[in-house]
């Protein structure tokens, strides 16, 4: 049985940060599995309400059904008690219910889906895929709206009523109007995570719309920082907020937008620069360059000399 009841993991992940770890590789791309470990262990030692293996900034597109297995069961092992893990589930439907099922064999305590591989989706077609997730597992699910994925509020309903341990919204569009009309019909049945590619930058206009949480991919490599952008949002101190977006978070986003596939290459590197080095992306991705590391490690200085 997973450790945490829908209503509690639900609870947990909307009372604080969120983040999204890399997976560790080796300088050939296997996975660096004792790098990863000790990785997870460093990063639950901070105030972070739950951790996300083989996510997106985790390389889950790149990873194999077998090493995103691998991963989960490493994550689980690894994080203090009290530390939710979320496992990934995806692709085919057939392919998510077999993940979902390895996940709560696995010991993970919920589930992020991931929208279908390629193809679009009707709404009934979405609907289907969730119901099938669902009904394979006890774990608690979170559904990643995103790309082909995106989810009505009438589907949002009829799903939410008809599965408990469906419990969360990944909002990873940035349709405001769409989530306040999916706010409006589900009220707090869900918990809403903001998605969006550095969520630190959509943070004070999403939490007007009652998503109190997002996954932070600067957790990665600046945990501190990370936490107090995270809590001055919460406290409502907009000055502050704006100035670390100007001083640190925009800087950064100038950066990731240097290139496609940057998201996660710029979360390497950073880890890499502070000392934390989990190895490159695998292709497709690539990693930055000379100029671009100089860069990042100017953002990198900045946000140590911020003070709120």
């Amino acid at each position: 049985m997973p450790a945490f009841t829908p209503t509690e993991l639900a609870e947990q992940l909307g009372s604080g940060l969120l983040s999204f770890p890399v997976t560790h590789f080796t300088g050939d791309l296997a996975f660096d599995e004792p790098a990863y470990r000790e990785n997870i262990v460093r990063l639950g030692k901070y105030d972070v309400a739950g951790l996300f293996a083989a996510g997106g900034t985790g390389e889950f597109f790149s990873l194999t059904p077998k090493e995103v297995g691998r991963v989960v069961r490493a994550a689980t092992d690894s994080a203090p008690e009290g530390t939710p893990i979320l496992a990934p589930a995806g692709y085919g439907t057939a392919q998510a219910v077999e993940m979902a099922r390895d996940a709560e064999a696995a010991g993970a305590d919920g589930l992020l889906l991931f929208p279908p591989y390629l193809t679009e989706s009707s709404a009934d077609g979405l609907r289907n895929h969730v119901r099938a997730v669902c009904e394979s597992t006890s774990l608690s699910i979170v559904l990643y709206s995103r790309a082909n994925a995106v989810y009505t509020p009438e589907t949002l309903a009829e799903l939410a009523d008809a599965y408990p341990n469906l419990i969360g919204f990944k909002d990873g569009i940035g349709d405001l109007e769409a989530i306040t009309r999916i706010h409006s019909r589900l009220g707090d049945r869900l918990v809403y995570i903001g998605g969006l590619p550095t969520a630190e930058a959509f943070a004070l206009p999403y939490l007007e719309l009652g998503v109190t949480t997002y996954s932070s991919a600067i957790f990665n490599f600046l945990p501190e920082f990370a936490l107090t952008f995270y809590g001055a949002v919460r406290a409502g101190e907009k000055a502050t907020v704006r100035r670390l977006l100007d001083e640190v978070v925009l800087p950064y986003t100038a950066i990731r937008d240097r290139k496609a596939g940057y998201a996660v290459s710029v979360v390497k590197a950073g880890m890499r620069l502070v000392g934390q080095d989990a190895g490159p992306v695998r292709p497709p991705l690539t990693d930055l360059d000379d100029a671009e590391m100089a860069l990042l490690t100017d953002v990198i200085e900045k946000s140590r000399s911020t003070t709120i």
